[in-house]
């Protein structure tokens, strides 16, 4: 699993590439796909999936039984701290072509350094209907970029001190270049990628990523570890569509995974945590169901969501940064995140029933609280309460260096979350 895992980083780099990735996926497992625009068919017990602005996919089981027993929600997000292609992105400085860039969400910069880079995103294409331009997948497979440090000789207080100025340290370096005398522009190598010309390009969403491969390192197999990039929040998502994807309709509950988009800024776009799409998505299958205004108010109440992100791990080196008796570590089961002001969703109940579910499936849970001086994050579990009235518990699994290019899990907590999915998604009995 672990491989099929790392595989499907290395295959899909972008957001966009990871709906389509994990479209394949269900399509391949007997899912139809649904489009927001049409009307929507559905029956009882059938398996369906729908995406919104290309980066967002929920996918769900209709419940025959879903009025009375609800659906098993699992929730996470596609997007991941990085660097955004500006418009005019070609800079041309001291025999230089570089990249100009934008910060996508709270990115630990320095970790982008002396890697090399590539892009992946999509472009859109102009066709006769200016209201339907058409999105193209690109991705440019190979190193194109790199962020150089400055030498030390430069900067005798770099390991004291070190401040990034995103417009100034973040623009990546491409090539070395003669004022560009036959030298392609950065929009012509993506245009010539996917066989397209610049004139034909309206407008991008192009992001860097690092081209080095996700690794699974350690001494002893049994507690080995992985390292690569992307790990918040696909090492939840893979193993929510696993599981998904090899449900049956048995105990008649409905079962759903959402992938949201732009969980690192915010949540507040269209294809957002943040946005009514989940909510039109249960009126859409109430209303083909012939539920009735009050039967449909049943089946959110009587659900059940886990906002799946990952979670913060003990740092090795740094322990008292974190709580001194709630020490989520390595390896050491998936994470139950509770918070006194309701940074998270979880509750006394709903932490009943995740550890309840754990024991069923065999895997260990820790909890994870911040240090009573130290401001913590949000995740998706209350940014979907504002838009649906749900129960729900928000889990993770532990990483070390959240937010950075390259961040560190546990092997072990990846298997388990697939466990815990697995019996969460069977488990009729809430």
């Amino acid at each position: 699993m672990v491989n099929s895992f790392i595989d499907f980083l290395s295959a899909y780099p972008s957001k966009y590439h990871v709906v389509e990735g994990f479209r394949r996926l269900l399509v391949n497992a007997g899912f139809t796909e649904l489009c927001l625009k049409k009307e929507w068919n559905i029956k009882p017990g059938g398996r369906y999936f729908t995406t919104r602005g290309g980066s967002s996919l929920i996918a769900f089981v209709v419940g025959t039984e879903a009025k009375e027993k609800g659906y098993r929600i699992i929730a996470t997000h596609s997007d991941t701290p990085s660097l955004r292609v500006k418009p005019t992105p070609d800079m041309l400085l001291n025999g230089m072509h570089k990249c100009n860039t934008e910060i996508y969400g709270g990115a630990i910069l320095y970790s982008w350094f002396d890697r090399p880079l590539s892009i992946a995103g999509r472009i859109s294409v102009e066709t006769e209907d200016p209201l339907h331009p058409k999105d193209m997948l690109v991705d440019l497979r190979k190193p194109v970029g790199i962020i150089p440090s400055v030498a030390i000789h430069f900067n005798r207080q770099v390991n004291e001190s070190f401040t990034v100025n995103k417009q100034i340290d973040m623009s990546v370096l491409l090539q070395t270049a003669d004022g560009m005398k036959g030298q392609m522009t950065l929009l012509e190598i993506v245009a010539s990628s996917v066989g397209v010309s610049t004139s034909d390009i309206l407008d991008y969403d192009l992001y860097f990523y690092d081209t080095t491969p996700t690794s699974v390192i350690g001494l002893d197999d049994e507690d080995s570890i992985i390292s690569g990039s992307r790990l918040d929040d696909l090492m939840m998502a893979f193993p929510a569509f696993e599981a998904l994807c090899r449900t049956s309709t048995d105990g008649g509950i409905g079962r759903m995974v959402c992938l949201f988009d732009n969980e690192e800024v915010g949540s507040l776009s269209k294809q957002g945590a943040n946005s009514p799409l989940l909510r039109n998505i249960f009126d859409r299958i109430s209303e083909k169901l012939n539920y009735t205004t009050e039967e449909s108010q049943r089946v959110i109440y009587n659900s059940f969501l886990m906002s799946s992100d990952v979670a913060h791990a003990l740092h090795p080196n740094h322990s008292g940064l974190h709580d001194p008796t709630s020490r989520p570590v390595l390896n050491g089961g998936v994470v139950c995140k509770i918070n006194a002001n309701q940074k998270y969703m979880s509750d006394g109940n709903s932490s009943a029933i995740l550890q309840s579910l754990c024991r069923q499936a065999g895997v260990s849970c820790q909890i994870f609280v911040n240090r009573s001086d130290m401001a913590g994050g949000s995740t998706l579990g209350n940014i979907v309460t504002s838009q649906l009235d749900i129960h729900g518990v928000d889990i993770g699994c532990p990483i070390l260096g959240m937010h950075s290019l390259r961040e560190t899990a546990g092997v072990k907590d990846f298997t388990d979350s697939l466990l815990l999915f697995d019996t969460f998604f069977k488990n009729s009995n809430y």
